[in-house]
């Protein structure tokens, strides 16, 4: 563990370098796409996009919550541009992508909260491509059993919402619409849904928590029937968000993923850069999957 102060060796973040960056940056621009990469400031940016991978955010660019750890910007958002899923889905066929992301803002000014705008995405993208594996990172639509379960069944082969931290500092971290156990019902409807798909959660380190508090969290999302489970360091964005209490060490991490494996999580992603979107399309994701669908033929 390391104090809050500079920056230490393992968290600091390679500049854009060769590749397809480049490449993947004038591409969404001239789709006008955004993406969570840009507007969250990910640590991964550089190594993603050179890779030709990118997670997209959809609904706008602004939210309708403010919670302290986020740079995305608050306020009152856009209409939904009904030429995005066509656009999207373009970006994604371009790009030769087999493994796509989906995330948003909140749209609480929605009435359906923006669910139906995950559908229809969903739709464009395996209409045009539909080898292509789609995860979702969604909001909590407020607990909306009707919002939840329609993008649900969408068609998404992962559906993801994250918990973000631990019960005990859930109020200080994220905006006053969310809470920790409205987030575990998200991801308990996600789960009864259907077993072939994956439930996927994040949890950020570094602001606080307790060591026997993430165990707990951890727990939770296990007993909820999350499969998935990302831990990463939390990274002040500006000076105007939560300051980092700690730096987490990468041996604390791999601790940490022994744990959660022992709870049972199939899947573990965790160290000082991990985001909830990081190596997404990694080979354990989609061995699980096949693995689940052959099992229910």
């Amino acid at each position: 563990m390391t104090s809050a102060g500079r920056l230490p060796p393992w968290v600091k973040v390679p500049l854009p370098g060769r590749g397809d960056f480049y490449q993947v940056r004038k591409r969404l621009r001239e789709l006008q796409l955004n993406t969570v990469c840009e507007a969250a400031r990910c640590p991964n940016m550089a190594e993603c996009w050179g890779c030709g991978t990118a997670t997209f955010m959809i609904l706008g660019d602004v939210c309708t919550r403010g919670c302290r750890f986020c740079d995305v910007t608050s306020g009152k958002p856009s209409p939904p541009d009904v030429e995005e899923p066509a656009n999207l889905a373009a970006a994604v066929q371009a790009m030769k992508l087999r493994y796509v992301v989906i995330t948003s803002v909140d749209r609480d000014d929605l009435p359906d909260q923006g669910s139906l705008h995950f559908v229809v995405v969903v739709q464009a993208i395996k209409a045009t491509c539909p080898e292509v594996i789609v995860e979702l990172l969604t909001p909590d639509f407020r607990d909306d059993a009707t919002a939840i379960e329609a993008v649900g069944q969408s068609g998404a082969e992962v559906l993801g919402h994250n918990i973000e931290t631990t019960r005990l500092l859930t109020r200080g971290v994220r905006d006053i619409r969310c809470s920790y156990d409205q987030s575990l019902r998200v991801l308990e409807r996600f789960r009864a849904l259907g077993s072939t798909h994956l439930v996927k959660s994040s949890l950020m380190l570094g602001l606080g928590e307790a060591p026997q508090d993430v165990l707990q969290t951890l727990g939770d999302l296990r007993s909820v029937g999350v499969d998935w489970v990302t831990l990463g360091q939390y990274l002040r964005p500006t000076r105007k968000h939560l300051e980092v209490a700690r730096f987490v060490s990468p041996e604390e991490f791999d601790e940490l993923a022994v744990e959660a494996r022992a709870m049972g999580f199939p899947l573990v992603t965790a160290g000082p850069l991990v985001r909830s979107s990081y190596r997404a399309a990694e080979k354990g994701a989609q061995q699980l999957l096949r693995q689940r669908a052959f099992s229910t033929r």
